[in-house]
């Protein structure tokens, strides 16, 4: 049983590719039961977010975990699987529990270091923690990942470096507007991707703001948090667009809906340069759109265009060392974990060989006084013990090495060990409790 991870992102395929592979959240436990149901995965976790789709799943076999995990992306997306893989990376093994600890890092993601992508990993290990599609091996997996992403930017300078997708966007929209202070703005949908929307605009000294979401209470809480610091807030339904749309110098649209939210009849004519920031996926904004007179907008194929080859800096270097390290030593560990059914099959023959010359013991010398027995006992025991002290920490050690899998092998071979029975085997269950 190996990781196998199988995605999409910014870096292998365009928009129209991602809006069609994207998961939407109301769809997202039918696709984890999907998965699950394939004959080769029996775990598996899935991140969709704005710039990436991936599947993380315990494979019994490369191929046919491979095969099954594209033919349920090909099945939701409508894709043809040949058109898939034309644009998928795959990780197998090692290369896959490094791929999701540089993902939780930030330094796979469009804006390189930005910390939302550890939320969305978060997010998506609880959904498929609640589906029933996580065990033992993705908890522990994902759980390390998340320590690591904290790790990368609590040691390094990503925070600093790096922005998010949404303060990007707003970027290019202070371009154009020749600066956001004093501007009003309209943020469709008060989700995540909405108060980071907030967040930013009360950063660029905006002057009003109204949120507009299905969900009023959601909207009225990021309002709130607006007010508070003094700037005009406002939460409304999503039934007059169009005449918040006319009154609004930036717009920021980050609802999750699978059909365009903003439409070409949503936007009246104007005399005054208006920026739309379309961050959803799929597109939130309707094709044509950005061809309208004084309208601009900005999207993630606009932004990937524009962030393709941006610097990383020496945090996202040192980032990615730590990220190296981390990984060496949860394989390490992996390889340790291995090799512990074999030693305990190891120690349990062990005493099942000292009961046995116990037992001849007594039948030989069946008066023999019962604290003589005892200590006799112990003797034999601490005798074992120490003869198997050494051996047992060193296979564990030696295990841990990258070539180190053929001491377990030895053992098996040598005492005719059966690590399989159940007793022999310890593990973790997925709330990290010993079994």
């Amino acid at each position: 049983m190996s990781v196998l991870a199988v995605g999409l992102s910014h870096r292998t395929a365009d928009v129209d590719l991602l809006e069609q592979v994207t998961v939407p959240a109301d769809l997202l436990d039918k696709v984890l039961a999907d998965l699950l149901k394939c004959a080769n995965v029996s775990e598996t976790v899935l991140v969709s977010t704005c710039n990436r789709v991936e599947v993380y799943a315990v494979v019994e076999a490369f191929h046919g975990g491979l095969s099954d995990v594209v033919e349920v992306l090909s099945r939701h997306s409508g894709q043809p699987s040949a058109t898939l893989y034309r644009h998928l990376y795959v990780h197998y093994a090692g290369a896959a529990v490094e791929h999701l600890f540089t993902v939780a890092a930030g330094l796979d993601s469009m804006v390189v270091g930005e910390a939302q992508i550890l939320g969305q990993v978060r997010l998506a290990y609880n959904a498929a923690h609640a589906a029933g599609t996580v065990g033992r091996v993705l908890h522990e997996l994902t759980q390390k990942a998340l320590r690591v992403g904290k790790r990368a930017h609590s040691e390094t300078d990503l925070d600093q470096a790096g922005g998010s997708v949404v303060s990007e966007a707003l970027s290019d929209a202070e371009s154009v507007l020749d600066g956001l202070a004093g501007r009003k703005a309209l943020v469709v949908g008060a989700g995540s991707m909405g108060g980071l929307a907030v967040a930013a605009l009360r950063r660029a000294a905006i002057g009003s703001v109204v949120i507009a979401n299905r969900s009023p209470a959601n909207g009225s809480r990021l309002a709130a948090t607006l007010a508070e610091d003094g700037i005009e807030a406002t939460a409304v339904g999503l039934d007059d667009l169009a005449a918040h749309i006319a009154d609004a110098d930036v717009v920021v649209s980050c609802t999750g809906a699978v059909t365009a939210v903003i439409r070409q009849a949503h936007v009246r004519p104007r005399q005054r340069p208006l920026v739309i920031c379309d961050l959803g996926l799929p597109r939130d904004v309707e094709h044509g759109v950005g061809e309208l007179p004084d309208v601009t907008v900005v999207d993630l194929e606009s932004l990937q265009r524009r962030l393709a080859d941006a610097p990383s800096g020496q945090g996202a270097a040192r980032a990615a060392r730590i990220v190296a390290e981390e990984v060496q030593a949860y394989l390490a560990a992996q390889r340790s974990a291995e090799v512990t059914p074999t030693v305990t099959a190891l120690r349990r023959r062990a005493a099942e060989v000292v009961d046995a010359e116990l037992l001849r013991l007594d039948s030989k010398l069946p008066g023999l006084d019962g604290e003589v027995r005892d200590e006799l006992a112990r003797t034999v025991r601490r005798v074992v013990d120490k003869l198997l002290h050494t051996p047992t920490v060193r296979v564990k050690q030696l295990a841990a090495n990258p070539a180190g899998a053929g001491y377990a092998d030895a053992l098996r071979e040598l005492f005719a060990l059966d690590p399989a029975k159940p007793d022999a085997i310890s593990g973790s269950n997925v709330d990290g409790e010993l079994q």
